[in-house]
């Protein structure tokens, strides 16, 4: 992994470090209704349509500001623009966002929410060549998917950094994924080269990615071909037969 891939991935972890803040639905002004799909006063309690429309709200606003922060920068983009360009109000924004930190420690939030769910779904499997390759394939999916998140991060470095709060708390969330993907990618009690063979297989994952995703045109292509690198990488050799004695 490359130093400003590193630095990237280090201000996503300060981000979701922090609590995500959350403007109450009576407190976010006219308006409220464009994005969040009900007046201030409705209770929807755990009405699953409701919730479908939330979310699918909230992705459009993680697009949209994805998009404006790669465009123009993040110092230079404001809520009102990311409003501007959804059509909708500021104050309806504010009912799922109410700043554009709280947008990309989203963002942050939902890599590392997938990370885990591979992670768990690896622990319910049993340790085989095929899990692991099903590992490998799905931690590229979420990566290829990300790449816009890494990209814009690395082109703002300065305004993400300066949205890390707790210092010490530095790239901990990242390292704590990557050693539960590590783990799943070996067995229990594994020597120290069969450890980093599963740890350099994930970097490679990064890595070819972040290089080659730009200069070719079948993404999926590329997907494929980095799950298979990576998954020998991670697979131990075959212990040799024992000589014939005869």
């Amino acid at each position: 992994m490359t130093s400003n891939e590193q630095r990237s991935t280090i201000a996503v972890a300060d981000l979701v470090s922090g609590e995500a803040a959350r403007i109450d639905i009576e407190h976010a002004g006219p308006g409220t209704a464009d994005l969040a799909g009900h007046g201030p006063h409705h209770d929807h309690g755990h009405d699953p349509h409701h919730d479908a429309r939330r979310s699918d709200t909230r992705a459009r606003i993680q697009k949209v500001a994805l998009e404006l922060f790669s465009e123009q920068g993040y110092d230079k983009t404001s809520l009102r623009e990311i409003a501007e360009r959804l059509d909708v109000t500021k104050a309806a924004l504010y009912y799922h966002f109410k700043s554009k930190e709280d947008i990309v420690r989203s963002l942050a939030e939902d890599y590392f929410g997938q990370i885990d769910a591979v992670i768990a779904w690896a622990k319910t499997q049993p340790r085989t060549a095929a899990t692991r390759a099903d590992v490998l394939d799905r931690y590229v999916q979420i990566v290829a998917e990300g790449s816009g998140v890494f990209r814009m991060l690395q082109h703002n470095q300065a305004a993400m950094n300066s949205l890390a709060g707790e210092k010490h708390k530095r790239g901990e969330v990242f390292k704590e994924r990557m050693l539960g993907l590590s783990e799943a990618l070996t067995e229990p009690g594994a020597d120290l080269r069969h450890r980093l063979r599963a740890t350099m297989a994930l970097g490679a994952v990064s890595v070819g990615w972040m290089f080659f995703a730009d200069q070719v045109k079948d993404r999926q292509e590329l997907c494929s071909a980095i799950s298979s690198i990576a998954s020998e990488l991670a697979e131990p050799p075959a212990e040799a037969s024992p000589a014939d004695p005869s």
